[in-house]
This record gives C-alpha cells, sequence and structure tokens, in this order.
C-alpha cells in the first residue's frame, strides 16, 4: 500500500456511477475501496479504515441510512467524515442525513466527480 495515499470507502450499488469515482478518485491518487451496500460495506470496515466514506442511499439489502446508523454506533469510526452522495434530494431525507452526523450531503446529478473530489479534500484538509 502507498504510504500518505488517503483511504476511501465507496459505498455505491451502480456498477456505472461506482466506476467513474473509483477511475477519478485513483486519479487523484486516493486508495478506493468499494462496496455494493451498507452489509458490504460493514464487512469491509473490518480490514480498512477508511478516512473519509462516500454514501449512497438507495441500495439494496442495506441502504445508506441504515449503514450510517451502524457506522456511527462503532468508538472507531465515529470521527470519520461521511459524504452522501444520492439522487434523493427530498428535505426530508437531507435533513435526517444531517441528524444522523454525515458531513455533507450532495446530489448526484448537480457535483461532477470533480467536485465532489474538491469537496473531500476540503473536509480531509
Amino acid at each position: 500500500m502507498a504510504e500518505g495515499k488517503k483511504k476511501i470507502l465507496l459505498v455505491e450499488d451502480d456498477v456505472f456511477i461506482r466506476d467513474i469515482y473509483e477511475t477519478k478518485l485513483s486519479q487523484e491518487n486516493f486508495e478506493v475501496v468499494m462496496a455494493e451496500n451498507g452489509i458490504d460495506a460493514l464487512k469491509k470496515l473490518e480490514n480498512f479504515v477508511p478516512d473519509i466514506v462516500l454514501l449512497d442511499i438507495v441500495m439494496p439489502y442495506m441502504d445508506g441510512m441504515d449503514f450510517l446508523k451502524e457506522f456511527k454506533k462503532n468508538e472507531n469510526w465515529k470521527n470519520i467524515p461521511i459524504i452522501m452522495l444520492s439522487n434523493l434530494s427530498d428535505k426530508e431525507r437531507v435533513t435526517e442525513a444531517m441528524k444522523q452526523g454525515v458531513n455533507d450531503y450532495l446530489i448526484k446529478s448537480h457535483f461532477t466527480p470533480s467536485e465532489v473530489v474538491e469537496k473531500i479534500n476540503a473536509l480531509l484538509q
């Protein structure tokens, strides 16, 4: 593993979006670990502690909100920043995510991968 690389856990069930972000984040010198849903993400966290989590909401098996609740219960992870990256823009959803402790909530269609990387870098500074 390369020294000094920031680690990202990307939790996203859409293969197309996952590929775009994996490519972009790798180009930006991040180490990316991907998970397809919340259950998968919790498994990955057993062996990988990210510097930041990019989290979708709508996923099979365990959605982003349920993952978030589990994630925040763990003392070792509670200070890791989380960016919600979703197509859901209803105010209730955004408010609920913020209450659960996400650091930012981005609507996928409103942000390019480059803009998302800027948000990630701002949170990691």
